[in-house]
């Protein structure tokens, strides 16, 4: 690569050997092992405080960089020292371009969304030159480690989903800026890619775009975007009554959930039941 590179692998509570495994790849891996489930931008805050380096690559498990990526966004962020961060292009496993990076969440973009005009005024991961865009997902996102202790690492308020967009909107306020960069890739494993959604993840990702509306725009505009959102959900609802193969059910939990955030188990819930139950055992 060029430059010196340290591993570190957070292992969150697992039960499913995934800590043995890192330890049997041998000494050049740093493994932080949690006894409980966290949530990612706690997480994710530790490992960037853990870490020596100037910038730090944020890699879900469920990313796999291809060859180059990481080289590319640290690159971008040589080249612009006031990039906060940097992301790439998402491909799915069947090479299906997905996308990556937006404008920040708001009634406009709402409105836009509701109306099916995202893909063209939203979405901001096009282009085959280096370009500012608004926020970027975490999938694969490298960050420079002095930009993100200026602001205080990630919010732990929320669990999972809407953590690395509030945290690139504080960087934003704080005069930084997330850069897109096409040279680099990552195959994206995403769960949510499937039609198949636990009931679970859409609760926790309608929790965390209502957390970020109202911490950055208030409770007026957080109660627009429920609407909007359910709208947008309850339109594809419809449409998935009338088409073969599509389980319109999947979009009538987006609806409720979307209108009322606070209802239901999401993934904070699980994962405090599974604490409960290790620290029981113990």
């Amino acid at each position: 690569m060029g430059f010196e590179t340290e591993v570190l692998v957070l292992d969150n509570g697992s039960d499913d050997g995934s800590a043995g495994a890192v330890r049997s790849l041998g000494s050049g891996i740093s493994l932080i092992e949690i006894g409980e489930r966290r949530s990612k931008a706690v997480n994710d805050s530790e490992l960037m405080e853990r870490a020596r380096g100037r910038y730090c690559l944020l890699l879900n498990e469920d990313s796999e960089l291809l060859p180059g990526a990481s080289a590319a966004l640290r690159a971008a962020l040589e080249a612009d020292s006031r990039a906060g961060c940097a992301v790439g292009v998402l491909r799915r496993p069947d090479g299906l371009v997905q996308p990556s990076a937006w404008r920040f969440p708001g009634v406009g973009t709402a409105l836009l969304q509701a109306f099916f005009l995202h893909r063209w005024f939203v979405v901001q991961s096009r282009g085959s030159v280096v370009r500012r865009v608004d926020w970027g997902q975490s999938a694969a996102m490298l960050v420079r480690r002095e930009a993100a202790a200026a602001i205080g690492w990630m919010d732990g308020d929320f669990f999972v989903y809407s953590d690395e967009v509030d945290f690139q909107k504080r960087l934003a306020d704080a005069g930084w800026h997330t850069l897109y960069v096409p040279d680099a890739v990552a195959i994206h494993h995403e769960q949510l890619s499937t039609d198949v959604v636990p009931e679970r993840r859409i609760v926790e990702l309608a929790r965390g775009r209502d957390r970020y509306m109202r911490k950055h725009h208030g409770r007026l505009a957080a109660l627009a975007v429920r609407v909007l959102t359910a709208w947008a959900y309850l339109v594809r609802m419809l449409v998935a009554l009338a088409l073969p193969g599509h389980d319109w059910r999947r979009y009538r939990r987006d609806v409720t959930a979307a209108l009322w955030p606070a209802r239901g188990e999401g993934l904070r819930e699980a994962a405090a039941a599974r604490n409960a139950r290790a620290t029981s055992r113990d």
